[in-house]
């Protein structure tokens, strides 16, 4: 069972998921089978039953191992979570690390028993992330319009020339913040523009032009190459 919502820092999601554990005759539940995370630009601070790791922005559909009980996230804004976290987000592009690796282990103790003991892990770890939070440097505002521009379709040599960079210090700033190019966040985003419209029943071959792809084939294979699924299946087991 999957739930979410917003969260009190600015452009985040909060959400939790229970996951259960194989059938008894060694099968799998429906509740067991795997889902696959699909690259969204984001990155997430997660809590399992003691354990706190980090989610780093993905390239391609990860698929989860072994994550059968309760889970607790925090889904940050694009570019946001290096400044919380103290990391660039291409040191941990498709990776999942422990946060132990990232920050002091007995810190990460502390954390990890307060939010073990609350009654709602969510809102526990949506604490940590707003004390974070508040003792970071405010995001850079830059990043959310490199983010706007580029989720609206405008190239990413009109989007440095826009923000006043130039094209290699726009892909350096991108590497630091999304975890990879400006370009790779391009076609991350329209990837989620289309899952939205397609999700909403609107007609593939509208999808593929109103999320801003060539055609219908451009979008399939877009699709394939960065979930490695069709984008019926995804529609389907949303």
């Amino acid at each position: 069972m999957y739930a979410e919502r917003a969260s009190r820092l600015p452009g985040a999601v909060l959400w939790s998921r229970v996951v259960a554990g194989p059938a008894p005759d060694g099968g799998a539940t429906p509740e067991s089978a795997s889902r696959a995370v699909l690259p969204d630009g984001c990155m997430d601070l997660l809590w399992t039953e003691g354990r706190l790791l980090v989610a780093g922005p993905d390239t391609r559909a990860h698929v989860p191992a072994g994550v059968s009980g309760g889970w607790a996230g925090v889904r940050f804004r694009p570019g946001t979570a290096p400044g919380y976290l103290g990391v660039p987000a291409n040191e941990l592009r498709d990776r999942r690390v422990e946060l132990t690796d990232l920050w002091p282990a007995a810190e990460v103790r502390r954390i990890a028993a307060r939010i073990d003991a609350a009654a709602d892990p969510v809102d526990a770890l949506e604490e940590v992330a707003l004390l974070r939070a508040a003792e970071a440097p405010a995001p850079d505002p830059l990043l959310r319009d490199v983010v706007s521009a580029l989720d609206a379709g405008r190239p990413v040599a009109e989007t440095a020339d826009r923000l006043g960079l130039g094209a290699r210090q726009l892909h350096r700033r991108s590497l630091a913040a999304f975890g990879y190019g400006p370009k790779t966040l391009a076609r991350i985003l329209r990837l989620q523009r289309a899952l939205a419209l397609a999700r909403d029943g609107v007609p593939f071959a509208e999808t593929a032009l109103r999320a801003g792809f060539a055609d219908q084939a451009h979008l399939a294979r877009d699709v394939r190459e960065l979930t490695g699924a069709t984008l019926g299946e995804l529609v389907g087991h949303r």
